[in-house]
C-alpha cells in the first residue's frame, strides 16, 4: 500500500534541528578545507601540476652520457607491452605538509606510457666515486639516479634484496623505490645489452639514446618494467617496475630489461632516439 504524506514539505519533523546543525557544520568544514587547499580534488590537481611540470633534458653533444646529465629511463617494451618511462609513483598521500611542499619518502616508482620529460620522469646521473660532473659515464661504472630537486626532493632510485616484508606488491619480486639517502643500495651500473659483447665494452663510454641494461650493483639484478603487472595510478594505467633479470632460452636478457637513457636532441626534433633504436657501437 502506497504511503500518503499527511503533512506538507515545510513541516519540520524528527531531529530537524540536529540535522540542520550537522549540515551547517559540514558546509563550514568544506569551506575551511577549500580555503586551505585540503580538498581531495585540490590535492590531486596540485600533485599533477607539480609532477607534470616540464623539464629540459640534457643535450649530448658528443653522443655520450655524462655525470650531471638529466635523462629519462625509457623501456623499449615488446609485443605485449608499450614503451614506457620510469615515473615517480606519488599520490596525494605522499605529499608533505611542510612550508616547502614535496613528496615523502620512501616513494614508489612505476613505468608510464606517457613518455614526456617532466618532473615525474626526469633523473640525474649522479657520481658515487668522485667523478667530476661533466665527465663521461663508462660501462660497469657505479653511479646513482637522482630525481630533480624542489618538489621531487632529489630522491635516489634504490633497491634491496627481496624479502618477505620487502618486495614488489604485484609480482613479489625485488622492490625498486625512491629514498632520500645515497648509499650502496642506490648504486647502479650500465652494461651492454648483448652478453657476447659485454666484456669488450667494459670500461668504454656509454652512448646516449641507445639500448643498454641498468643493473643494481648490490644484487646484480637488472631493472625491469613488467607489462603483465598493471598498476592503476592517478595518471592512469601504468606498469610495475622491479629489479629482476629475465633471461630467454639463449641466456640473454629479455626486452623488459632493455632501456634507453634518453637525452634531448640538439636540433629540437623531439625524442628521435625512441623512433630509431640501434645497438651501441664501439668508440
Amino acid at each position: 500500500m502506497a504511503y500518503n504524506r499527511s503533512y506538507r514539505l515545510k513541516v519540520k519533523i524528527g531531529n530537524w534541528n540536529e540535522d540542520l546543525v550537522r549540515e551547517e557544520d559540514a558546509m563550514k568544514e568544506y569551506f575551511e578545507k577549500k580555503e586551505k587547499g585540503d580538498l581531495l580534488i585540490q590535492k590531486v590537481d596540485f600533485l599533477k601540476q607539480n609532477m607534470l611540470e616540464q623539464v629540459n633534458l640534457s643535450v649530448s653533444s658528443d653522443g655520450r652520457l655524462h655525470f650531471g646529465d638529466v635523462v629519462m629511463l625509457v623501456n623499449l617494451g615488446g609485443e605485449n607491452q608499450p614503451r614506457s618511462a620510469v615515473c615517480i609513483n606519488a599520490d596525494v598521500g605522499s605529499l608533505t605538509k611542510t612550508l616547502s611542499p614535496g613528496i615523502q619518502t620512501p616513494c614508489g616508482v612505476c613505468a608510464g606510457s606517457g613518455i614526456q620529460p617532466c618532473v615525474r620522469t626526469a633523473f640525474i646521473i649522479t657520481s658515487v666515486d668522485g667523478s667530476p660532473e661533466g665527465s663521461s659515464l663508462h660501462f660497469d661504472q657505479c653511479f646513482a639516479l637522482r630525481t630533480t630537486g624542489g618538489f621531487a626532493r632529489g630522491l635516489y632510485l634504490t633497491s634491496d634484496l627481496q624479502s618477505f616484508q620487502k618486495r614488489s606488491k604485484m609480482s613479489g619480486l625485488q622492490e625498486v623505490y625512491l629514498d632520500d639517502s645515497m648509499c650502496f643500495l642506490s648504486w647502479w651500473k650500465i652494461v651492454h645489452f648483448d652478453p657476447q659483447e659485454r666484456l669488450e665494452y667494459e670500461g668504454q663510454p656509454v652512448p646516449a639514446n641507445e639500448k643498454v641494461l641498468i643493473v643494481h650493483c648490490k644484487t646484480n639484478q637488472a631493472l625491469a618494467a613488467l607489462g603483465d603487472q598493471p598498476l592503476w595510478t592517478a595518471y592512469g594505467k601504468e606498469y610495475e617496475v622491479t629489479a629482476h633479470t629475465f633471461l630467454d632460452s639463449h641466456k640473454a636478457e629479455e626486452q623488459v630489461n632493455h632501456w634507453i637513457l634518453c637525452t634531448s636532441d640538439p636540433p629540437g626534433d623531439g625524442l628521435v632516439a625512441l623512433r630509431q633504436v640501434k645497438p651501441a657501437a664501439n668508440d
